[in-house]
């Protein structure tokens, strides 16, 4: 049996599959609040006890770069886990670690029509690589590579590369964030952590007003961003219906951009939290107005067929998938 994990830093989910009920099937599963806990190896302990069953290895995407079996956690406090500590600490055989934009790659495969929606059809081109794109509480990027046989999933750092302004708006807002973080990557402007810093900009620099009901709301809130986006999605606040625009012209730029790097033809798939809560203005046009927005390239990114991911727990899909099906996940790097 598979335990498996999405490691996020705001919530952990981790279900316990057999080969043959497959990633969809788990027998059981459990979400948790990843902070309440002191690190991965104190979460997944207290659910195996919970579920007393013969667990024989385990696969866990994590929100953070993996190197050499060894996971940091890019939004949480706990310290860094490895692979054989996983084994020791935990009391299973074999685990692995992967990214946590590497396993939604890893589960993409696996999802069929009914788990997406098309934002544009183009020309799926067999063998293609694909482009993963996931804005929510940051910004994950990864992509899968045919080696001749399947695909395999590789995972990236993409969203802390340097953000790159295709308008005189977004110019001056790289300005204000440069003075304020030293270094402005595309996480703190298309993700979670994101949308209010693009909100500031607007109300402080671009001059777009703010209600004073929204001040109230803002101000007694512990996480802005459902807020922005409730009040720019039901047409409550030309501010945050402003902030979002901005934010979907970001997002189209950045997912143009990766699936160039990595000659996306067979797809780009929009993962994460917040892109199936905003469907309506990732088809107002703001969207692929910018992913097409490239010059001699545009002809080609226009090509290729975009998609969001609606399948809710596809970073678990993914981690459940490769579990399952890769031998070699018994190969314990020793850290």
């Amino acid at each position: 049996m598979l335990l498996a994990g999405d490691i996020g830093g705001t919530k952990t989910t981790l279900a316990v599959y057999a080969p043959d009920a497959g990633p969809r099937a788990p027998l059981v599963r459990g979400t948790f609040a990843s902070a309440e806990y002191a690190g991965l190896a104190a979460l997944a302990g207290e659910f195996l006890r919970r579920h007393a069953l013969p667990i024989e290895r385990a696969c866990f995407g994590i929100a953070g770069p993996v190197l050499a079996g060894r996971a940091r956690f890019t939004n949480l406090p706990w310290d860094d886990v490895t692979e054989a500590g996983l084994v020791a600490a935990l009391g299973v055989p074999a685990v692995r670690i992967l990214n946590d934009l590497e396993a939604i790659a890893w589960g993409v495969p696996a999802l069929g029509p009914a788990d997406l929606h098309v934002l544009n059809a183009g020309q799926i081109i067999a063998g293609g690589a694909m482009a993963i794109v996931a804005p929510g509480t940051g910004l994950g990027e990864a992509f899968l590579a045919w080696d001749g046989a399947r695909y395999r999933a590789h995972p990236t750092e993409g969203g802390h590369t340097d953000f790159a302004p295709t308008t005189p708006r977004q110019a001056e807002l790289a300005a204000y964030l440069m003075q304020r973080l030293g270094h402005v990557s595309y996480e703190r402007v298309c993700s979670g952590l994101g949308l209010p810093n693009i909100y500031a900009f607007l109300r402080d620099v671009a001059g777009v007003p703010e209600p004073a009901w929204l001040a109230a709301r803002l101000a007694g809130a512990a996480d802005p961003t459902p807020i922005i986006v409730g009040a720019a999605l039901d047409g409550t606040a030309e501010l945050c219906r402003a902030v979002l625009d901005e934010f979907v012209a970001i997002l189209g730029a950045e997912a143009g951009n990766l699936a160039l790097k990595v000659l996306a033809t067979g797809g780009v798939y929009l993962g994460g939290g917040i892109p199936p809560r905003i469907l309506p203005a990732l088809e107002a046009g703001g969207f692929m107005r910018a992913f097409t927005h490239k010059g001699r390239m545009s002809a080609l990114v226009a090509r290729m067929p975009v998609s969001v991911i609606l399948y809710p727990e596809a970073a678990l899909l993914g981690a459940a998938a490769y579990g399952l099906n890769y031998p070699q996940i018994t190969q314990i790097t020793q850290i």
